[in-house]
């Protein structure tokens, strides 16, 4: 999934994630085999990383968010989207997840089936009458539900599902039991990593996976994000959700086109696409309606006058703020040229005097040339 953006401005994306977690991360976008990819933590940093450049794409053609929600894995990526999750807190945090997840499979081995033709009361039966260690893992459309668990119990589960009237049951390709009580022990290293991390209030809404309901407040997100780990992921919901809420084309950004064609039975009247390659991006982009210029705003959404300005980044890449500047010293002095951090090895030097109103740009976010930094009160 990788070789369409190898000469894309967007790979700095993965050459960024490759420096930051002493990975060779290119490798599995660009040679990794299915086995390989198979792996729980490749499969995690691979996608993470994809949907991010591929988000990153989005944003240099000048296309951003109105909400924002992500599959099991790609709620992490919705969080980034929303500015929830820096870039770098974000790999950190998919990184462990991933490792806490293959640890639990290879305590607790299971596997994960997707049903078809059934609805998601009758699984919940099937399941019952199963017994053992299988569960009802993901919500996905109208006539799809995952199963997961224990290996034999799910085998016990399909075969009563098919006697429920299922057309069809699928196996899906993961390293575990995943969205089930079998991952209980992944969720205390997760809940560690999750405390060294530092979120924030999304910028937009974000719909959780857990209940298909918005959060604003950090602390919910980091024990929703535990709770993901061994809870049903309620897919249906939240797209029914975002499309009750006025959203008018749902957006599928990275590898696969899955989310979509869920989408598309779920809320039919909605329109999707999805976003993998550098065309794709172009020609999405190139087919929005062009908006009408505008001023600069401030975080607070009011137009900067005469006596205000911005500083902006001059490249692509992570936001550093430098020391000073690391406690958002709103209302401090900055003089001509002082920096205020960095972007990868460029610095960013103030072209104005004045009084700072507020760092815009979180540490570890992944920020485009141009994009705001800090906002300044020249007078």
């Amino acid at each position: 999934m990788g070789r369409p953006w190898v000469d894309h401005g967007s790979w700095a994306v993965v050459d960024e994630a490759c420096d930051l977690l002493h990975l060779d991360l290119a490798s599995l976008l660009l040679d990794a085999d299915a086995d390989e990819l198979a792996l729980t933590i490749n499969a995690q940093l691979a996608t993470f990383v994809t949907s991010l450049m591929v988000l990153d794409a989005l944003r240099r053609s000048g296309v951003t968010p109105a909400a924002c929600a992500g599959h099991s894995l790609g709620e992490y990526s919705a969080l980034a989207a929303a500015g929830s999750l820096s870039f770098t807190d974000g790999l950190r945090l998919v990184q462990a997840r991933g490792e806490a997840m293959q640890a639990a499979a290879t305590a607790r081995p299971g596997t994960m089936v997707a049903v078809l033709g059934l609805d998601d009361e009758a699984a919940e039966q099937a399941c019952q009458q199963a017994g053992g260690d299988v569960w009802v893992a993901n919500l996905n459309a109208p006539g799809q539900v995952v199963l997961s668990g224990a290996s034999d119990a799910v085998s016990a589960a399909v075969a009563a599902a098919k006697a429920l009237g299922a057309r069809r049951v699928l196996p899906i390709p993961v390293g575990g039991a995943f969205h089930t009580p079998l991952m209980a022990s992944a969720t205390d290293a997760l809940a560690v990593a999750l405390e060294a991390a530092s979120l924030r209030a999304p910028r937009t809404t974000v719909i959780a996976n857990v209940d298909a309901c918005p959060h604003q407040e950090p602390a919910e997100w980091s024990k929703l994000l535990v709770e993901q780990l061994s809870s049903p992921v309620r897919w249906r919901s939240t797209i029914e959700r975002m499309a009750g809420d006025g959203t008018s084309t749902l957006v599928e950004v990275g590898p696969g086109g899955v989310l979509s064609g869920l989408a598309r039975r779920i809320v039919p009247e909605v329109g999707t696409a999805s976003l993998a390659t550098p065309e794709d991006v172009e020609r999405f982009a190139d087919a929005l309606p062009p908006e009408h210029p505008h001023p600069p705003t401030s975080p607070d959404g009011e137009h900067l006058h005469m006596a205000e300005r911005l500083v902006v980044s001059p490249a692509a890449g992570v936001f550093q703020p430098s020391e000073r500047w690391r406690e958002n010293l709103a209302g401090s002095r900055v003089e001509v040229g002082e920096v205020l951090g960095t972007v990868g090895e460029e610095e960013i030097r103030s072209r104005f005097s004045g009084v700072v109103m507020g760092i815009i740009a979180h540490d570890g976010e992944q920020v485009l040339p141009s994009q705001p930094i800090a906002w300044l009160r020249t007078a």
